[in-house]
C-alpha cells in the first residue's frame, strides 16, 4: 500500500481501548508488522503529537498520525517451517481466541535486528489474530491471541483489570527464606552502563506484585511457582533477584549463575485462567529440556 502523505486519524468508541500497533497493521493494510513496529520506534507515528509505545491503548478522541508508507522495506518472507511450529503449537482455538505454547528463544515481535516474530507467524495463520499480552522471548508457556476486534478489547480489558490468572513455573538459584514468599516492589526501566534496557525495584516505578512458592528444594536450587497480579516487563526474573534467589538461566539478572545442563532461561508460563467469554482454565507441561535438569538435580547427576 503506498500514500501520498501522512494521514491525522481520530479515534473512534469502536477502536477505543485497542493497542497501537494492531490499530496500525489494520490502518495501514497488508503490510509487515516489522514495518509497523519500525514507524512507530522512529516517531513516524504519534499519539496526540506525542510518540507511544507499540502497546498503548488509544482512546476515544486521540489523534493519531498514519505515516506513509512508501519506499518502505518490502515485507519479509516467514518461514514455512516456522509457521509450521506456531500452528503445532496451538493447544486451544475458539470463535475468540487462541492459546498457544511459546517455544522459548522465539521473540512475540520483530524488532532489534529481527525481521519477524510469533505475532506475525500466528497472522499468518489467521489474519485476525492479536496478541493481547506478551511472554519474553527466553520465557516459553501460554499466550492468548484474540481472534477479532471485540475479543481484543474483551481480553485486554480483562488483563487490564487482572482478572487473569497467571502462574510461571521457575528454578532459582539459591533458596528463598521461606516456602511462601510475597515481593511487592513497583518496577522502572532504566539503561545501564552498557546501554542496555534493564527493570530495578524502585519507589518510582509501576506498581507489581509477585507470590512466590517453593514446591521443591533442590541442591543449590529452588523449583518454584510464580503468581503475578501484574504484568510488568521482566517482574518474576526481577522480583527473584530481590528476593535473593534469581532465576536459573538469566544472563540479564542472574549472570554469574550457572545450572548444569541449561542452556536457555528457566522459566515457563504454565498456568492461565481467563474469564472470558466463559471461565476457562489452560495449561502447559514444562519442556522436556527444563524437565531434564530438574532430573540432574534430583538425582546429583
Amino acid at each position: 500500500m503506498t500514500l501520498a502523505r501522512a494521514r491525522d486519524v481520530e479515534i473512534g468508541p469502536d477502536h477505543s481501548g485497542q493497542r497501537l500497533d494492531n490499530f496500525l497493521m489494520r490502518e495501514l493494510g497488508n503490510v509487515p508488522r516489522a514495518l509497523v513496529y519500525r514507524l512507530i520506534r522512529t516517531g513516524q507515528v504519534r499519539i496526540n503529537g506525542r510518540r507511544a509505545k507499540p502497546m498503548k491503548k488509544l482512546a476515544t478522541g486521540d489523534r493519531v498520525r498514519v505515516p506513509p508508507v512508501r519506499d518502505q522495506a518490502p515485507a519479509a518472507k516467514l518461514p514455512a517451517a516456522r509457521i509450521d511450529q506456531a500452528r503445532s503449537a496451538i493447544l486451544h482455538r475458539q470463535q475468540e481466541f487462541l492459546v498457544l505454547d511459546k517455544p522459548s528463544g522465539l521473540a512475540s515481535q520483530a524488532g532489534s535486528g529481527l525481521a519477524w516474530g510469533l505475532n506475525d507467524l500466528v497472522a499468518a495463520i489467521d489474519e485476525r489474530a492479536a496478541p493481547v499480552h506478551r511472554l519474553d522471548r527466553e520465557t516459553s508457556g501460554l499466550m492468548v491471541f484474540a481472534l477479532g476486534r471485540t475479543a481484543a478489547r474483551e481480553l485486554q480489558q480483562a488483563f487490564r483489570r487482572q482478572t487473569v490468572k497467571k502462574r510461571y513455573l521457575a528454578l532459582l538459584t539459591g533458596h528463598l527464606p521461606e516456602d511462601r514468599v510475597v515481593i511487592d516492589a513497583p518496577l522502572k526501566k532504566i539503561r545501564d552502563a552498557s546501554g542496555q534496557h534493564r527493570m530495578v525495584a524502585d519507589p518510582e516505578g509501576l506498581p507489581a506484585r509477585t507470590t512466590f512458592k517453593v514446591l521443591e528444594r533442590l541442591s543449590g536450587h529452588d523449583f518454584v511457582e510464580a503468581e503475578i497480579e501484574s504484568g510488568r516487563t521482566h517482574q518474576i526474573r526481577v522480583h527473584a533477584a530481590e528476593a535473593g534467589a534469581a532465576v536459573a538461566g538469566d544472563d540479564r539478572y542472574n549472570p554469574e549463575g550457572k545450572t548444569a545442563g541449561l542452556d536457555r532461561l528457566f522459566l515457563h508460563a504454565a498456568y492461565l485462567r481467563l474469564p472470558w467469554p466463559e471461565d476457562q482454565v489452560f495449561s502447559a507441561p514444562l519442556p522436556d529440556e527444563l524437565t531434564t535438569v530438574l532430573d540432574m538435580l534430583r538425582t546429583g547427576h
